[in-house]
């Protein structure tokens, strides 16, 4: 695996969880939108990563020397969360209430996106620290030589 390779892969993750950062922060601000362009209360959205270039499970015992050790991650989709229910409140006053007097609120649960928010952030510094020591290696390589 190539230096530069070993930056790439550090670099790709601190971006995928970046995104995913501002996914969960675009959740929580959304947290009592009752009226989207679309229609209905705001729906939950959920990022899916995948590994880049995913090289053959054979491949990896192959006599070449340019297989992929690795080559970080990539946002795949972003999608909404169909499989909870929105919350529903009775508030008969609020212009978005049904005819029963109940409001459909998103299905965005704090406490959830607050651990997704806790678990992005750890992955990030994960592979900010990883960056960090590949940075050194790189470095400490460099000084050898003087």
């Amino acid at each position: 695996m190539g230096l530069f390779q070993a930056f790439n892969i550090s670099a790709t993750g601190m971006t995928a969880q970046r995104f995913r950062t501002d996914i969960i922060a675009e959740n929580i601000a959304n947290v009592n939108t009752t009226s989207t362009e679309s229609g209905g209360p705001y729906r939950r959205k959920i990022v899916t990563f995948q590994e880049k270039d995913i090289t053959p499970f054979s491949e990896y015992y192959s006599t070449s020397r340019n297989r992929a050790i690795g080559n970080g991650v990539k946002v795949t989709s972003v999608t909404e969360d169909y499989t909870t229910d929105f919350i529903m409140e009775y508030d008969p006053s609020n212009p978005d209430a049904d005819e029963n007097g109940y409001v459909s609120y998103p299905n965005v649960n704090t406490v959830t996106e607050m651990t997704n928010l806790i678990d992005a952030t750890r992955a990030y510094e994960a592979n900010a620290t990883a960056f960090d020591a590949s940075k050194n290696m790189a470095l400490t390589g460099l000084s050898i030589g003087k």
